[in-house]
């Protein structure tokens, strides 16, 4: 009878577990470098599993291959640039994909040239050639970046570049700048040789471009369905993000056991450069992370129209929502 009752027990306890390991598969936009890190330590440190979440994360080529994995039902969650995104939903009406957490409330979308080709500034990229990969997130936002410094385009030469090649071409001369994020393309210029003194950081966002970054980004159709699943997601996110923050150097563990090739002195460095410049701003260490503010996302969309002809009418609401997102106590960074 007892041997009967413990069987039971067993059973009922092992589909009890089986119930609670929801499978989420999480595709980001990039590599497993710094700034993926804080994803694996909700994972090391039972953030996901806490909601019930078995959660696999998987590496992307750009936020271009990040939304249409998600739009199609393949991923459920995964990480984007916004402004992709919209462009996407445009592109595609009803196409069942929308942003459900701000991560980057300050986007790293940055031209990095080196100070020896001559590039400091916005103007001096004119008679100069930019490598730039067509499916970059910062190459997305280039034309807006363009027009709020007046750069003559026709100026520039645009040399078609891909992620591998990208800094190994700067590092060599090849080109005189490139369109990256900040804290990637700057790093990795270092990584092979590349003196930081002759590097320069253009950081968009310091130039006239307002707009958000990247965003956990999520199925409608799933997380309609799925709502508190999503909802315990994102709080586990925004736990790895705070123990980050707290310790960029204890993170980089997690992610050195994803990609034990990586340089845990360069990707503690990434990490600490993706905090300080895109996700710990003033408003998100204030109101927590996740939000956004409505006058700043419209004036967004504004400037994504100076140089995107929207098929449709702009709805904000198809590209952001924060019905999902835990409360705030459960989403500070500090």
């Amino acid at each position: 009878m007892f041997r009967q009752t413990f069987i039971a027990a067993t059973l009922v306890g092992a589909a009890s577990f089986a119930q609670a390991e929801t499978a989420v598969p999480f595709a980001l936009d990039w590599k497993f470098e710094g700034p993926a890190a804080p994803y694996f330590v909700a994972i090391d440190k039972g953030y996901f599993g806490e909601a019930d979440l078995s959660v696999e994360i998987t590496a992307g080529q750009g936020s271009l291959d990040a939304i249409p994995k998600v739009a199609t039902g393949a991923f459920p969650v995964g990480f984007a640039d916004i402004n992709s995104l919209v462009k996407f939903l445009d592109q595609n009406p009803g196409a069942p994909v929308t942003a459900v957490m701000m991560v980057y409330d300050k986007p790293p979308f940055a031209i990095v040239g080196r100070k020896s080709l001559g590039v400091e500034a916005p103007k001096d990229l004119e008679g100069r050639v930019l490598g730039a990969p067509p499916p970059d997130g910062a190459w997305a936002q280039f034309p807006i970046f363009a027009a709020a410094n007046d750069l003559d385009t026709a100026a520039i030469t645009v040399e078609p570049v891909g992620f591998p090649t990208r800094e190994p071409m700067l590092a060599q001369g090849e080109v005189a700048a490139v369109t990256g994020f900040s804290f990637s393309s700057y790093l990795n210029l270092v990584r092979l040789g590349v003196e930081e003194d002759d590097i320069s950081t253009i950081l968009m966002a310091d130039y006239g471009v307002d707009l958000y970054g990247n965003a956990i980004i999520a199925n409608t159709d799933w997380a309609a369905e799925n709502g508190e699943l999503l909802t315990g997601f994102l709080g586990a996110v925004a736990k790895g993000w705070a123990d980050a923050i707290a310790d960029p150097a204890a993170a980089i563990p997690s992610l050195i056991e994803r990609n034990p090739a990586a340089d845990a002195a360069l990707e503690t460095r990434r990490l600490q450069l993706a905090i300080d410049a895109n996700v710990a701003t003033d408003y998100a260490m204030t109101n927590g992370m996740g939000g956004v503010d409505a006058d700043r996302m419209a004036n967004a969309i504004e400037q994504i129209k100076l140089t995107y002809e929207f098929q449709n009418e702009p709805d904000v609401s198809l590209y952001f929502t924060d019905a999902y997102l835990p409360s705030a106590d459960a989403r500070m960074l500090k």
